[in-house]
């Protein structure tokens, strides 16, 4: 199976070397600067308590035509790439191939389906805890290391079938849902929330929690977001503001957004597409999002860097 890695970042560079070293698996990377001159030169290094790996051999360019048309594209490039990324996604798209995206937020699916063709598109989430350590060098802490997928209408397919085969052999947990969606709206419930209040608190998870007006502030966004989620027919349960508190309440106490993350280094924020977009889609959708609005407009002035 001819796989092409579309952002071979930390979490799609530790998924395809995962892929990268299983048997009957064809990886292509595109990744650019300093990563991709250090995986050319050094291959690809994964760090982990868990499984560590060094793939000494590894295909990678930063150009897709090299690579030419493929079975699958794992998307995984930042949310700001999007529309660049799927136009430079054509040379990889034949007829069958599928596109599966692991990005956060809820909105590249829309992008994706309009540049290249909903018939070529499927969802997908990633848990993982990981980063670029250094240029060809990716860090995964912990041992979580999920990856959930699915066809946007539940139906099972060829196509994920013959790559949900390859995932359960690359050793790390891999899922075919028939209910994608809605397990990309779980995730948002969390992620928007938790990037957006610990950015604009500047604290980790445990002080959040441990902060009656924080963790207030916290749930509050989630219950914003399950109201949209509801206003675009995905059914998350009654009880996801409760499931999402339950996660709060079991993240180690130092963890960050990679959010706060990028504010604390200076650089971009994906905010845009997580508060940024809950705003949009309530504005849409007829749906009060008054926690979102406040963050999305007290960090507007960090989206691109310190003012």
């Amino acid at each position: 199976m001819r796989i092409a890695i579309m952002g071979a970042g930390a979490v799609g560079g530790y998924f395809g070397a995962r892929l990268a070293a299983t048997r009957g698996a064809e990886v292509h990377f595109i990744a650019r600067g300093a990563h991709l001159e250090a995986i050319r030169r050094d291959g690809l290094r994964i760090e982990s308590q868990a499984a560590p790996l060094h793939l000494t051999d590894v295909r990678a360019t930063d150009d897709p035509a090299e690579i030419g048309p493929v079975d699958l594209v794992l998307f995984a490039v930042k949310l700001w790439d999007t529309d660049r990324a799927a136009e430079a996604c054509r040379p990889l798209v034949k007829p069958g191939t599928v596109v599966v995206t692991v990005q956060n937020g809820v909105t590249g699916l829309d992008t994706l389906c309009q540049i290249l063709g909903r018939e070529h598109v499927a969802g997908g989430v990633a848990h993982i805890g990981a980063t670029i350590a250094a240029p060809g060098v990716i860090r995964h802490t912990g041992t979580l290391a999920r990856l959930t997928y699915g066809e946007l209408d539940g139906r099972p397919s060829p196509r994920l079938t013959a790559f949900h085969a390859l995932a359960e052999a690359a050793g790390f947990e891999a899922v075919l849902s028939a209910a994608i969606l809605r397990a990309q709206w779980e995730k948002f419930a969390f992620l928007a929330p938790f990037s957006g209040v610990t950015a604009l608190t500047r604290q980790p998870a445990g002080v959040i929690r441990r902060v009656p007006e924080s963790r207030a502030l916290f749930l509050d966004a989630v219950a914003e977001v399950a109201r949209l989620a509801r206003a675009r027919e995905v059914d998350l349960g009654t009880g996801i503001v409760a499931r999402v508190e339950t996660l709060l309440d079991g993240l180690p106490p130092a963890m960050t957004s990679s959010m706060l993350n990028d504010l604390t280094r200076g650089g971009r924020l994906e905010l845009p597409w997580l508060s940024g977009a809950v705003v949009q889609l309530g504005s849409e959708l007829g749906v009060p999002t008054p926690v979102h609005r406040v963050v999305a407009a007290a960090l507007a002035p960090y989206a691109d860097g310190p003012p």
